[in-house]
């Protein structure tokens, strides 16, 4: 049983927080001032007391604060991780079956588009493009490998594999976990700088060295892009229009629409610049794709929430219906942005 009640369990966490942050032993009027705690300096006293008494937390020398003991460190962490590890089921799930209905979707609003204007269609998946840290859970494979779960907002999880050369004991792992996640979390890779670096390092003690290749692996996690899934539709209703149903130019039409690495990078590109995140229009020669010169395309970047970001395109005649093209697009931009926030409130 959990000889630690609510109130306990705030004050404890409290002073382990505090205590990460600052380095320093922690007394009764430091805690009186969390917001969510609303008790006095004496009742925090009398609870401190308590807890020192259960061995939670120890005074290091007369008249000074407290500071977390092995134990505390011990209930902190297994109550952390749990909480941590719940989160991540969570979000895995919910990524899995959003990523696979999203799949579904995006097929069929390719498809539709191409039933629509009588045009070829292509539409990326989203991708994320911030990273802000959210969660780091380190763990030892054996005794030269860790495993670091990197968990980044908008809940993408990256593992990394890490290389040491030294035995990391469970007490020194799980310490390394608290000054990770509370040093870290809710940065994004330019907040993480020199002054945050040496301040991880002092805390880190003789396992210094260790926060680099930890830190490197998060940036690696952050900056890393993941292959963009680019789904197609129409291909053949280039066949319609005279102008491309010539035979070589219909073939390098339908070879791009088939191999799709060119519509990949196109696409990359457009989400890459800022100014792209409206509706672009490309026509012939202002195409980056070579075989899709003798034709208009027409792009508009869609948004699924901060960071989250696709691209929409139809390629037909530069004769294509442009009107009914672009509307097409806009009522798809806020459809897609109406289905995202519906499933995040589900």
């Amino acid at each position: 049983m959990n000889e630690l009640d609510e109130r306990k369990t705030k004050i404890l966490n409290a002073i382990i927080r505090t205590y990460l942050q600052t380095g320093e032993p922690v007394g009764s009027r430091t805690i009186s001032k969390y917001s969510d705690l609303s008790l006095s300096s004496a009742t925090i006293r009398n609870e401190m007391s308590d807890l020192e008494e259960l061995g939670y937390i120890v005074q290091p020398h007369t008249s000074a604060g407290r500071v977390p003991s092995d134990k505390g460190y011990r209930f902190y962490v297994d109550n952390l991780m749990l909480e941590k590890e719940r989160e991540v089921t969570e979000m895995k799930a919910f990524v899995i079956e959003r990523t696979e209905k999203m799949e579904q979707v995006l097929k069929q609003v390719a498809k539709m588009l191409a039933a629509n204007t009588n045009y070829a269609t292509m539409i990326s998946a989203p991708q994320v493009h911030s990273g802000k840290v959210k969660f780091i859970q380190l763990s030892a494979v054996d005794e030269t490998q860790v495993l670091a779960v990197i968990v980044l907002d908008n809940n993408i999880v990256k593992n990394r594999m890490i290389q040491i050369d030294e035995l990391l004991d469970n007490e020194a792992m799980l310490k390394l976990n608290i000054l990770l996640n509370s040093s870290l979390n809710g940065l994004m890779l330019e907040q993480i700088n020199l002054a945050t670096i040496s301040r991880l390092k002092e805390q880190a003690g003789i396992h210094s060295h260790i926060v680099n290749d930890i830190l490197d692996a998060v940036a690696e996690a952050i900056r890393e892009d993941e292959e963009l899934e680019v789904y197609t539709s129409g291909a053949t209703n280039i066949f319609k229009y005279p102008e491309l149903s010539d035979s070589q130019k219909a073939s390098e039409l339908i070879s791009a629409f088939e191999e799709k690495q060119e519509l990949k990078d196109f696409l990359a590109e457009t989400m890459s610049g800022e100014e792209n995140t409206g509706i672009q229009i490309y026509i012939g020669n202002e195409s980056p794709i070579q075989k899709m010169r003798d034709c208009s395309v027409v792009t508009a970047t869609y948004e699924l929430g901060e960071g989250i970001q696709g691209t929409i395109g139809i390629v037909g005649p530069k004769r294509m219906d442009y009107e009914n093209v672009v509307d097409n697009l806009k009522t798809l931009k806020v459809q897609l942005d109406e289905m995202f926030k519906k499933s995040k409130d589900e």
